[in-house]
């Protein structure tokens, strides 16, 4: 199987996280995310979730700095948008958006899937798509009951220790969380070895993207 690289081996890079829901980032491209700011030292992520409230917020704010304890600069912002209402505040998100694309220009963009079943996740698909036309753009994905997760076609290997940090950060963060039936350990290592096993990752852990368009 051909491999790629972002930009130039080893060369920091600029990262942008966009989540509709506090713990969607972490849930989608936590492992990446990890693994890219272990491999590549003196990079910066800006890490933006929309729908949260005050204890959600503790809680982002808290798996945000797990995951981005090897950046070398990072910006979390935590809007206050209603959970499940993002499309019905078009107008506001859309604003944010906009006020945020000119003071950070990024290398590659790490968002929702367009076609996900969810309508938090899918407004801030069409809106990443909407508002940065010149750049990579990596579509994750969020299991679910409404059973989307697809067929990726971009896949980032995990070595098994950052597949387990990736686990335990995500429980650790959201205590919240930890009622629902979906939300367990053995969920997230679940996707991660499904996709392990479909780009036959050394470790067998692997997290997948829809990576619409590439230029070579």
């Amino acid at each position: 199987m051909l491999t790629a690289s972002l930009g130039a081996p080893g060369a920091p890079l600029r990262i942008l996280c966009l989540g509709a829901h506090c713990d969607d980032i972490e849930i989608g491209c936590g492992g990446a995310v990890l693994r890219l700011l272990a491999e590549r030292p003196g990079s910066t992520v800006r890490w933006v979730a929309f729908a949260s409230n005050p204890a959600r917020e503790v809680e982002a704010r808290a798996g945000a700095s797990g995951f981005l304890d090897k950046a070398a600069d990072r910006q979390v912002v935590i809007h206050k948008f209603r959970d499940g209402y993002l499309p019905f505040q078009g107008a506001e998100v859309k604003d944010a958006f906009e006020a945020a694309k000119n003071d950070f220009r990024p290398d590659v963009i790490l968002t929702h899937h367009r076609h996900d079943r969810h309508q938090d996740h899918r407004m801030v698909a069409e809106l990443t798509w909407n508002t940065y036309r010149d750049h990579l753009i990596l579509e994750y994905e969020i299991p679910k009951y409404e059973g989307d997760l697809g067929t990726p076609n971009l896949f980032v290997p995990l070595p098994e220790a950052v597949a387990r940090r990736k686990i335990e950060l995500i429980v650790r963060s959201y205590p919240s969380q930890a009622g629902k039936r979906w939300f367990r350990p053995e969920t997230f290592e679940a996707v991660l070895r499904l996709r392990g096993i479909e780009c036959n990752a050394p470790d067998g852990f692997a997290e997948a993207f829809h990576a619409t368009k590439v230029v070579v």
